[in-house]
């Protein structure tokens, strides 16, 4: 049974559909429409008015793709950072030539709305990055307030929303450009980033130099709003799955999908605290609907490799500096599942008794 946060287990019906015969994505008109379908629906989930753009490539495209668009050579950017995908922006920012400045905050703590006043203070920034959900440690962020700071100081913003996105409410009004991806909330095969992008995101884009073609919003600046061709050929299988996937979210209701994320968190929590194990993150409230981070102090690597051979359960280690403390039950899209969660805790159960 794959626990993990992302990439999930992949209902049934999604894999079907995947199956089916596809039609040619450079010269079939059906597959535009497919496409045109599957952004419409994304729209929905991300709750926006802005363009949705789908882009073949796993979510870390995204990443790299918004800051190839939005960062020019010597542009100042606020990295805010309380994990390794924070600090990976940082590193996208410096590769495409812009200057960075950082706003941490610790692993297990929440970015803070304070610091980044701070780091305002005095200052301009041309961009912004940050994180919503830190998966390796199970953090998610709270980014209304930061976002409104932001926003008044014109700043643009990027939000890696991967692995919240479907699962929880994003501040998307306030983001120009949010990450998504389809291998998490929406539990649908790895290998499409999705993309909100607003008009002020779109006008950054045409007003830079682009420095790489694949990793870049600009070709499909034409795609959206003169429905050219698309700028290579799309993945056909994988559009057509998340389809299927987004019906699925959107036929059970995004506002009941969140709850039943929240009700599964909660009961995966108070199971580990039965079996006496801490949260990573500092407190409850600071940890994530889609994941819970367990800190394991070493044993890691052993917890998860006894979970699999002994009971079949696939469970994550944490990455980076965390992978040997920290213990990660992925309880996104399909796998927020109540029964799923309680088979997963009990086997956790079994390997800590032994």
């Amino acid at each position: 049974m794959l626990m993990t946060p992302g990439p999930t287990e992949v209902p049934a019906s999604v894999r079907e559909r995947m199956s089916e015969p596809m039609p040619n994505p450079d010269v079939e008109s059906s597959f535009r429409d497919l496409y045109r379908n599957v952004t419409e629906k994304l729209a929905t989930v991300y709750d926006t008015d802005d363009d949705v753009v789908v882009m073949g490539g796993e979510g870390i495209l995204g990443l790299e793709a918004a800051v190839a668009s939005l960062v020019s050579e010597g542009d100042d950017v606020l990295c805010l950072s309380n994990g390794l995908y924070g600090d990976g922006f940082a590193d996208f920012v410096e590769q495409y030539g812009g200057r960075v400045t950082t706003c941490d905050a610790p692993p297990t703590e929440l970015l803070d709305v304070e610091d980044v006043k701070d780091a305002l203070d005095g200052r301009s920034f041309d961009v912004a990055t940050m994180v919503h959900c830190e998966t390796p440690t199970g953090t998610l962020n709270d980014l209304d307030e930061i976002l409104g700071v932001l926003d008044d100081a014109g700043v643009l913003t990027i939000v890696d929303a991967v692995s919240s996105l479907g699962g929880v409410a994003v501040p998307t009004e306030r983001i120009d450009v949010c990450l998504g991806a389809s291998q998490k909330c929406f539990s649908a095969p790895p290998g499409l980033t999705t993309l909100s992008v607003s008009d002020d995101a779109w006008e950054a884009t045409r007003e830079g130099e682009p420095r790489t073609f694949y990793a870049n919003l600009a070709p499909w600046d034409d795609v959206v709003h003169d429905d050219a061709q698309f700028p290579y050929t799309q993945l056909g299988a994988n559009v057509a799955a998340l389809d299927e996937a987004l019906d699925r979210l959107l036929d059970e209701g995004p506002a009941t999908v969140r709850e039943r994320h929240a009700e599964v968190a909660a009961y995966c929590r108070e199971r580990a605290a039965e079996l006496g194990l801490s949260l990573f993150p500092d407190a409850e409230a600071y940890c994530s609907p889609t994941v819970t981070a367990l800190d394991v102090d070493g044993r890691a690597p052993d917890l998860r490799r006894r979970l699999d051979e002994d009971h079949d359960v696939v469970l994550a280690t944490g990455l980076g500096p965390y992978e040997d403390d920290v213990l990660r039950v992925g309880h996104m899209g399909y796998n927020a599942d109540r029964e799923k969660v309680r088979r997963t805790m009990d086997a956790l159960e079994s390997v800590l008794d032994e």
